[in-house]
């Protein structure tokens, strides 16, 4: 896209979720990230109905009279997104591609963070690591971050979710929040997910078209994969045929769904012919929760 293009694109999907996440996201975001803990922050006077666990006698001791410690919840946080840029994403039978919808959830996030003063990064990926950008605070940072989602052009077609998360260990050592964005086309990620979601809080954004998982009756069809380019003719009518490719496309999904479960990492599943919004509100309040 030309710069003044891209610009006004930035402009539109910047309005569009930074509302959202005024009205809706920025408390139940906030809930649900709270940080990683509790840090001394100061020592005063000690008043009475002060809990008495609180004094700090050292002190207490050179000061001749009680004083107590204060602390604060540890709030800053590093957010990190993942982003998933294979062709696969090129896909939407309804009204938006998937990407599309990526890139908003991405900058749903991002402005969430913002909101909050939390650090945030991004890492794009296809079969190769095709971005990554370090995670920064403030306003001028995220702006670059959803130019950065609307001007990308990924030169690689392939997905490969394991070299990515296998990436994302290495540039981010401390524990922070990862957001993993894609449809999960992929296989041989399994053990690098379990690992990243035991040393950081990790959430899958699976993204779904209707149209992948349901083949309508419409005669002969050639299908090709977006990744690869290969081609295969179909005839829808034949539902034996059309039936089982249904089903390998279920099975994968429950696949996904109990490796998630069996590796403790939450997962919101995100069908692009359907608003996003009420999957992730729902995520963060039933999340609530559970904290």
């Amino acid at each position: 896209m030309e710069t003044r293009e891209v610009l006004k694109k930035v402009r539109q999907v910047e309005i569009k979720t930074r509302g959202i996440v005024e009205e809706i996201f920025s408390g139940e975001y906030h809930s649900v990230f709270k940080g990683r803990g509790i840090e001394f922050a100061e020592v005063r006077e000690y008043m009475p109905g002060d809990d008495i666990r609180s004094v700090d006698w050292n002190v207490t001791a050179r000061m001749g009279h009680p004083y107590i410690k204060l602390f604060e919840e540890e709030r800053e946080l590093t957010v990190m997104l993942l982003c998933d840029f294979s062709s696969s994403g090129y896909f939407g039978s309804v009204k938006q591609l998937k990407i599309e919808v990526a890139i908003e959830v991405a900058a749903l996030l991002a402005f969430s963070a913002l909101k909050n003063q939390d650090k945030v990064g991004l890492l794009l990926f296809t079969d190769s690591i095709e971005k990554y950008v370090p995670p920064k605070k403030g306003k001028t940072h995220v702006l670059r971050i959803l130019r950065e989602l609307i001007s990308f052009q990924p030169e690689r077609a392939g997905t490969d979710i394991r070299q990515a998360l296998e990436y994302f260990q290495r540039v981010q050592s401390k524990r922070s929040i990862a957001f993993l964005i894609s449809d999960f086309w992929d296989e041989g990620f399994e053990d690098d997910l379990r690992l990243v979601g035991k040393k950081h809080d990790l959430i899958a954004l699976s993204l779904r078209d209707p149209r992948e998982e349901t083949i309508p009756p419409v005669g002969l069809l050639k299908l090709q994969d977006a990744e690869t380019g290969e081609e295969l003719w179909l005839d829808t009518y034949d539902r034996k045929v059309s039936s089982g490719i249904e089903t390998i496309i279920k099975d994968k999904k429950r696949e996904l769904n109990k490796l998630l479960r069996s590796s403790d990492i939450d997962h919101v599943e995100l069908p692009v012919n359907q608003d996003y919004i009420l999957p992730l509100s729902r995520f963060f309040r039933l999340r609530a929760k559970r904290r």
